[in-house]
This record gives structure tokens, C-alpha cells and sequence, in this order.
């Protein structure tokens, strides 16, 4: 049985609180599935599962601080059983006494539907082949009360996606909705037009208690679907705490919800040390060159003027992707440099600087950037950045960046030299697009221009191999039909 910990997201995190389980006991996951929510100092992130099986056991209630490193849950393999508390005496009493009543309950049905009533002609018995039919007992998991029964982990899908859960029917024991009666319904969703507005149930009892129109909703869950978040952004007023999706489940606000200011003096603290640390122990050097961007430019007005809108390209997916492709040709900058020596990335996994709307900022990595097309990388941008700044990035984002991109140039500023953010090595810098006086072929003329910088570990490498990499970064942007 395998334990699920409390992970480091990042080389400034010690210890992180758990806020929400997505999943319950005896839920099936699989590897890579999001199963918890867990806070640290700068962001609030889903964390995966590493391993298939069935989660045995929560050993850590929500709204409790932990270290990295300590046991969240047990993971079992399909075939184990969960680990269940035992049941308290009382409980059990109440649960056999309310089987004895709805057990009595049936047999008077049966003595009345038995019993002639008076004036009618008794009917002969059934035939022995042919049985009496006896209604099926209801069972003890189906809803009772407007209950439905269904996971933390199919709630959270469901929720994702915009199904409805009151809609299915469960296929899972006592008619409990299961994660695979989830998909099925979300799949529909897609493959058939939509008959309605896609919200999860929660944001529409949100929307009636705080009377806001789904209609003038932007929906940010899968497929667009409205959910509970959108509706608190869309409320005239303060917005109302929602109901727990479990009775007796602790209400824990998400970090989208949470004033700038909760969390601001903690994001500080986190940026001071990690930046005092990374100055303190890494040997910087820094390197910078002009690169003419006429041709890139070119290049790109012309696709965006033959591409639909949602294909359209902005020049940052041009900066990134050049800086992707390089560090692939220049892999000792691709890596960390952990006990005295370089290990170098398994992949090209950008981490892109993001500003957050209360302060402060992360790094959360596009996975495999060099290996993007450019409509894609963009698209993978754009999500990435909307999803840092409403508290829903994944544990490998903010964990496995290989380098850093920081591109301030929509804020003016020309040319930004960063700090290394360990155990990277390398972290490149862009500066804002101007028009510069620059020769051409003995010929003066003015041209679109960008700073492109880097600060490189000193330890790992030397001021050629950072030379070379702002090199092979200057021709890919000068070549951008290679992108």
C-alpha cells in the first residue's frame, strides 16, 4: 500500500495545508488524477496522484498545516479493500433499527395487497410456478431526502465538466454515480448540441440565492461550463459563502475568493527568502544581446492575417518558443544543479514568469515547449496564465520547470535581468518590442527590436555556453518559419 505525502511544490515550500480532498475512501484514481487541493505560502494548487489504485484511507483532515513529506493518504491497489473506521455502537443501532421498520413497512404491503378487501371475491392463490411479485426494497445508499449519493471525486468531475449529477443514474452499488457515469454524460455533452446553459449544480443554487442571470455568466470549467467561482465574480454584492458539497465537511474558502491581502504578507516572505537564497548561493553571471525582429514580425502579421481569431498569435509564443528550441540546443542550461553537480531536464519544461493580481508571482511550467506548434503553445499559454491567477495550477507545474522565461514587456520595461530561481540554472529575459536606427546591409534603417537577456549559473556553466544560447536564440527569431 502506497503513501500518498504532502509534496514540494518548489524550492521555497517547507511544509503546505491541505484545503480540499477530492477524493473519499474507496474511490478508484489513477495516476495523474487531481485528488486533493493543497495551499502553499504563494498559490493555491491541485495536487496529483502518482499511482493507480483505490485510495484506502484520508489521514489528514482539510485546514490542516503539514510538512512536506507527510503521509496524506494510503493508496491500495485495486484489489485492497479501504481501511474503514469502525462503526460507532449508536450508529449501527439507529442503521439496524430504520432496516427492521422499512422490513415491517413491506411485510403490511404484502398482508394488505393479500387481503380481499370487503364485498370483493377472494382470489385464488398464484399458482406455484408463478410467483407473487415483491417490491424491491429501496436501497439504504439511494437517495433519501433529495441525497444523491456520489464520490468527492465524481463531484469534482462532475462539477468540472458541467454535468448535472441529479440527472444520472448511478451505475455504481446501491446506484451510486460513479467517475466513468460522469465521463459518459460529459462526453454526450460534447457529441450532442446542448439543450441548456452547462452549470454545475452548485453554481445554480449559488445564482438563485444571490440572484445572478447564468445567462451573463462567462463560464470557466471544462467546456465552458458556469461553475460556483464564476458566480461568486458575478455577484453585485459580497458573495455569500456556498453551501458544502458534504454534510459535516469543514467550509474552506478557495484562494480565488480569498482578499489580496490574506495572503500577501505570506507571498512576501516566500519571494524574500527564496531571492535571498538564490543571491546568496548562486555565482550570477549575466549576458545580453539586440535582436532585430523584422523578419519574425513579418512572418507573423502574415499568419495571423491568414488564420482564424482563436489561431491568431501574439509575439510572446514567438519569444517562448524560441527560447524552448534553444535551451534544447543548449542543454546545460536545461536542468538544476542539486548536491555539487548539473543534472540536466528530461524535457524542455518552460516555467513562465506570471504576475498574480494580488501581489507577487509563480512559475508554473509549460511541459515539453519545444516540441509545441505555435497555435498550440499559445493556446497552452493562455490557460496556463488564466489558471495561476484563479488558484487552479497542478502540483507538476509549479515543480518541474527546467528554465525560466520572464518577459516584461507588455509593462514597458526594455531589458529585465532576473534572478535564477533554484535549483535551475539559467533564466531568461525579453524586453519590450521598439523601433530602433539599426544598418541593414550598409543600409540605415529603422527596425523592430528586442533585448533578450540571461542569467546563468556560474557553477554549472561559463560565460560561452550562455553566449551561445543567446545566440541560437537571435537566428530562430530571424528564421521564424523554423518555430
Amino acid at each position: 500500500m502506497a503513501e500518498f505525502t504532502m509534496p514540494s511544490l518548489g524550492a521555497d515550500m517547507d511544509e503546505g495545508t491541505l484545503l480540499e480532498w477530492l477524493v473519499g475512501a474507496g474511490d478508484l484514481v489513477h495516476k495523474g488524477d487531481p485528488v486533493a487541493v493543497v495551499e502553499t505560502a504563494k498559490s493555491t494548487i491541485e495536487v496529483e496522484c502518482f499511482e493507480t489504485g483505490t485510495v484506502a484511507r484520508l489521514l489528514v483532515e482539510p485546514g490542516t498545516t503539514v510538512p512536506v513529506g507527510t503521509p496524506l493518504a494510503l493508496i491500495g491497489t485495486t484489489t485492497e479493500k479501504p481501511v474503514e473506521a469502525p462503526e460507532e455502537p449508536e450508529k449501527a443501532e439507529k442503521r439496524n433499527a430504520k432496516a427492521e421498520k422499512r422490513q415491517a413497512k413491506a411485510e403490511k404491503r404484502r398482508a394488505a395487497a393479500r387481503t380481499p378487501k370487503k364485498g370483493e371475491p377472494s382470489k385464488p392463490p398464484p399458482a406455484p410456478s408463478e410467483p407473487a411479485t415483491v417490491p424491491a426494497p429501496v436501497p439504504s445508499t439511494a437517495r433519501q431526502g433529495g441525497h444523491l449519493e456520489a464520490g468527492p471525486l465524481a463531484r469534482h468531475l462532475a462539477e468540472q465538466s458541467g454535468v448535472d449529477l441529479e440527472t444520472l443514474h448511478g451505475s455504481g452499488p446501491g446506484g451510486r454515480v460513479t467517475r466513468t457515469d460522469v465521463e459518459e454524460a460529459a462526453a454526450a455533452l460534447v457529441t450532442s448540441p446542448p439543450s441548456r446553459l452547462r452549470a454545475t449544480p452548485l453554481a445554480r443554487r449559488l445564482a438563485a440565492e444571490l440572484g445572478v442571470d447564468l445567462t451573463t455568466v462567462r463560464g470557466t470549467g471544462k467546456h465552458s461550463a458556469v461553475r460556483a467561482e464564476d458566480v461568486r465574480r458575478a455577484a453585485p454584492g459580497p458573495a455569500a459563502e456556498a453551501p458544502s458539497a458534504h454534510a459535516g465537511a469543514p467550509t474552506v474558502r478557495p484562494a480565488a475568493e480569498r482578499l489580496p491581502q490574506d495572503r500577501g504578507p505570506a507571498v512576501r516572505r516566500a519571494i524574500a527568502g527564496l531571492m535571498s537564497r538564490a543571491n546568496r548561493e548562486i555565482p550570477h553571471y549575466y549576458l545580453s544581446t539586440t535582436v532585430d525582429m523584422g523578419a519574425a514580425m513579418d512572418w507573423l502579421h502574415e499568419h495571423n492575417r491568414r488564420s482564424p481569431v482563436g489561431e491568431r498569435l501574439l509575439p510572446a509564443a514567438l519569444l517562448l518558443k524560441a527560447g524552448a528550441l534553444a535551451a534544447r540546443e543548449v542543454p546545460e542550461l536545461n536542468g538544476f544543479w542539486t548536491d555539487d553537480h548539473f543534472t540536466g531536464g528530461e524535457g524542455v519544461h518552460l516555467g513562465v514568469a506570471v504576475s498574480l493580481r494580488g501581489g507577487g508571482l509563480v512559475a508554473p511550467a509549460l511541459h515539453h515547449a519545444d516540441t509545441l506548434a505555435l497555435p498550440q503553445l499559445m493556446a497552452a499559454l493562455k490557460d496556463l496564465v488564466t489558471r495561476a491567477r484563479t488558484g487552479r495550477l497542478r502540483a507538476s507545474e509549479v515543480s518541474d520547470a527546467t528554465i525560466t522565461v520572464t518577459n516584461l514587456g507588455d509593462q514597458g520595461v526594455e531589458t529585465v535581468f532576473g534572478v535564477i530561481y533554484p535549483p535551475q540554472v539559467a533564466l531568461v529575459g525579453f524586453g519590450r518590442l521598439v523601433d530602433r536606427p539599426c544598418a541593414v546591409d550598409g543600409l540605415l534603417g529603422v527596425r523592430p527590436v528586442v533585448t533578450a537577456t540571461l542569467s546563468a549559473d556560474h557553477r554549472a556553466t561559463d560565460g560561452a555556453v550562455g553566449a551561445r544560447y543567446l545566440t541560437a536564440v537571435t537566428r530562430l527569431l530571424q528564421n521564424p518559419e523554423k518555430l
